[in-house]
């Protein structure tokens, strides 16, 4: 079935009030305005179109436990909960991630988290029990359920419509593909839990499922990820006295890097005998460190058969790694998801937890420069997040919550639904930065920004978590050409309201100020900027540069023999401490190709062997004389090997004169980012 790209029509501050209002559901009352303190650290924001991302592909949830949990609720509760999560006043997301489910043994006694018993896609004979682990076979129709997971799969007819890109994904393999018999892990969290005979019948699960949720309803699915968050300690069974399972609330499965390269072999194959174009995202690793040191072990065969990287950001360190071992792979790259929780205890007014979201938001965006952002589900269960639930105070996962619990007698009175301010700052980003949007680095640490797919508007979302008031400038100097009738409008979700349009602020001498609340998000509408400015560029045609490592404080210099790189003290005039960039095509963008030279030794920059060398500039540019420049807009960068995936950096984060210049795989390390100053 033909996929519909989906216009937003935001209905304006009338049609958000009129949803969030009424007995069907139950917000934060108005929060009473203390008096206004004087706006304190006020920032200057640089949105710079000349660092581009691919186009953005949009803003997307799991579906799994809340949608196996009220695929089945009455119809009232249902459509309000869709249209909060994918209508257009709503949270507006476009991507949509089907969990296939594995499946515990008939026999077995449900012990899962409300909503976490997924169910499987295939079909026992009467009397299986948990020890039958070899009956199942891909080729026979009778061992498969097509009337499985009636509850997710309503969903997924409910929102097809709404949805641009699908992924299924899994978070264990069925019971009789593990070593312990239950999907929701191993009795050792560190050993592996398929079973090694079962990589093929898990690959063709995956494939089968994947092709008959597709015929069933109609959709495209993109992508399959096998794994979640695989190489960790997280999935453990326990039993109790009476050998009924205790522990572990949840399906997961510990799959090594090994297994997982196993598996992706598998998978490729499988795929493709079940004729479905869907192709393999990998590997929902719990944060961007463990997804690096997994990525780090696949031979490139293997590399080669993923065609999406996804990474949560449950960890937030090493972003960067992920994002420049995507770039050298010219593979796109999902934060595929992240929940949390932030504030003291369940609440629906406090600002905390929504600027918590918000500002992970913008740390992902800046940092990772993903192509779609995915929660882990919206919804939450009321009673699991109150307190007394999962802790004693309660919680805030979740930007929408209601019960699990509901019947099909309850009603929107009796089962309520109730939003907190995350749901609220999301939409400062979900409304306004669309699919298509590229996102464009910014120069602070609390700005996040985008042009739009015409290239003649910009969105900066700005998020204050200061007590008090912050003056809040956009210098839009970056953009080669500002409208004399550009304007800023600026959209405010704090205590006081939720996205409400400010009066528009006409752009004078290329900037536009304006003043954020206290615990606010702001999205800045800007109309009437367009192209890049000349001088926006980190490196211009014909112009000389000087690379001075973070880490060492020292210069990128030509060694006494011509061939090799050290780091010296910058001194004047040195002309080994020169570099010229020429740029590989026309286009500016975060993932441009550039050739370093020398202009004096008239020698380029390339990787050979796996070490940096200078080489005669002649002949053909290989990947290995390529390099990608990454930044998080903070003036410092590194320098992406295309051919190796290697970062130019100061081995063993050395600091003395003479010091060797090599390559090492991305690790965020200081010794691996640059300052590049212009010096002629």
């Amino acid at each position: 079935m033909a996929r519909r790209t989906r216009t937003r029509r935001l209905l304006g501050t009338l049609s958000v009030t009129a949803l969030a209002t009424g007995a069907a559901l139950i917000t934060a009352p108005p929060v009473t305005a203390q008096a206004p303190a004087p706006a304190a650290g006020a920032v200057t924001v640089s949105p710079d179109p000349s660092y581009k991302a691919e186009s953005f592909e949009g803003w997307g949830t799991s579906l799994v436990w809340f949608a196996n949990a009220t695929g089945d609720y009455p119809e009232e509760i249902r459509e309000k909960l869709a249209k909060l999560l994918f209508g257009d006043d709503g949270l507006a997301l476009n991507i949509a991630r089907y969990n296939i489910g594995g499946g515990n043994a008939p026999d077995v006694k449900d012990y899962l988290r409300a909503g976490g018993a997924v169910e499987g896609w295939w079909k026992a004979p009467a009397g299986t029990t948990r020890e039958d682990t070899d009956w199942w076979n891909a080729d026979d129709k009778a061992d498969w359920n097509p009337d499985a997971d009636a509850t997710q799969r309503w969903w997924v007819d409910r929102i097809r419509g709404d949805i641009d890109h699908w992924e299924t994904f899994s978070n264990s393999p069925p019971w009789f593909m593990t070593k312990s018999g239950y999907v929701s892990g191993g009795f050792n969290a560190t050993d592996d839990q398929l079973r090694p005979d079962s990589v093929d019948d898990f690959a063709a699960y995956l494939a089968g499922a994947t092709k008959r949720l597709e015929k069933a309803h109609g959709i495209k699915v993109d992508t399959l990820d096998p794994f979640n968050e695989p190489n960790t300690t997280y999935w453990s069974t326990r039993l109790g006295a009476d050998g009924e399972p205790v522990g572990g609330r949840q399906e997961g499965a510990h799959i090594g890097p090994e297994l997982q390269q196993k598996v992706i072999k598998a998978l490729a194959p499988a795929l493709k005998k079940a004729r479905t174009g869907t192709k393999i995202s990998a590997m929902d690793e719990t944060n961007p460190t463990i997804f690096t040191q997994n990525w780090n072990t696949y031979p490139q065969a293997v590399r080669d058969l993923v065609g999406q990287m996804n990474v949560h950001t449950y960890g937030t360190g090493g972003r960067t790694s992920v994002r420049d071992l995507a770039k050298a792979a010219d593979k796109p790259l999902w934060m595929s998801e992240v929940e949390g929780d932030w504030g003291d205890g369940q609440s629906f007014t406090d600002m905390r937890p929504g600027l918590g979201l918000a500002q992970q938001m913008v740390d992902d965006l800046r940092e990772l420069e993903p192509r779609g952002w995915v929660f882990w589900q919206p919804v939450e269960d009321y009673d699991n997040m109150k307190p007394g639930g999962e802790s004693a105070k309660g919680g805030n996962w979740g930007s929408i919550q209601l019960p699990f619990s509901c019947t099909s007698k309850d009603t929107l009175d009796t089962c309520p639904i109730r939003t907190n301010t995350k749901f609220d700052t999301a939409r400062n980003f979900t409304h306004y930065i669309k699919p298509g949007d590229r996102l464009i680095k910014t120069d602070d640490t609390s700005s996040a920004a985008a042009v739009s797919r015409k290239g003649d508007a910009a969105t900066v979302v700005h998020v204050n978590s200061g007590a008090g008031e912050r003056d809040v400038t956009l210098d839009l100097s970056k953009f080669g050409t500002i409208s004399r009738h550009a304007t800023v409008t600026p959209v405010v979700t704090s205590a006081d309201g939720k996205l409400e349009r400010q009066d528009t602020i006409k752009v004078t001498d290329r900037k536009a100020t304006f003043t954020a609340p206290a615990q606010s998000v702001t999205t800045f509408l800007v109309k009437g900027v367009y192209g890049v400015a000349e001088d926006a560029a980190p490196l211009r045609k014909g112009h000389t540069y000087e690379l001075t490592g973070v880490q060492s404080g020292k210069a990128l210099t030509v060694a006494d023999d011509g061939t090799k790189l050290v780091i010296k003290d910058a001194e004047a005039a040195t002309p080994g401490q020169r570099w010229q960039p020429r740029r590989i095509g026309g286009d500016t963008g975060n993932r441009q190709r550039y050739v370093f030279t020398n202009p004096v030794a008239g020698k380029r920059l390339a990787v050979r062997d796996g070490a940096p060398v200078l080489e005669a500039d002649h002949g053909k540019r290989d990947k290995a004389t390529q390099w990608i420049m990454s930044t998080t807009g903070d003036g410092t960068w590194t320098l992406v090997n295309a051919a190796t995936g290697r970062l130019l950096e100061v081995g063993g984060q050395a600091t003395h004169d003479g010091a060797a210049v090599d390559t090492w795989t991305p690790n965020s390390g200081a010794n691996q980012r640059w300052k590049v100053s212009e010096v002629s």
